[in-house]
């Protein structure tokens, strides 16, 4: 078992993994994937059993000008392959990601989750809470 940095190699397991997470929504290219892989700031994180990747998620690390201008990380598009999940998969992920942000100065490490309570709980799990801030989201309408 190993966690690193997805690269463009991946493209097609975690198109897959990205289905997983939005059902039936509309879903980005390969080519999409390769952008995202590409922007600055930006590592896409997953959990592997030999080469099959079970566990991802999106880290952005974004400049800041407070905090003496520390950086804070944003995490996002959290998934488990559904075969895998109560594995620990998810958390050894979402581990990377935390001490990659830590890595990288963060001063902080934001992420939004469903209002479910085994989310809630499983990110609670990890350190996070949501007694600090309310997290708010405003969304156009779906892309068709």
């Amino acid at each position: 078992m190993s966690t690193r940095t997805l690269t463009a190699a991946d493209t097609a397991q975690a198109l897959t993994l990205y289905r997983h997470l939005v059902g039936d929504q509309l879903l980005a290219s390969g080519a999409a994937f390769a952008d995202l892989l590409d922007h600055p700031g930006t590592f896409v994180w997953g959990a592997f059993e030999a080469d099959h990747l079970l566990a991802m998620a999106t880290l952005h690390i974004l400049p800041n000008m407070t905090q003496g201008g520390r950086p804070y990380a944003l995490v996002e598009n959290v998934v488990t392959h559904p075969e895998y999940r109560g594995t620990g998969q998810g958390r050894r992920v979402m581990q990377a990601v935390i001490d990659a942000a830590w890595a990288a100065d963060c001063y902080k490490i934001m992420l939004l989750t469903g209002r479910s309570a085994e989310a809630r709980g499983f990110y609670e799990k990890l350190g996070f809470g949501a007694d600090e801030k309310w997290g708010m989201t405003i969304r156009r309408a779906p892309v068709r």
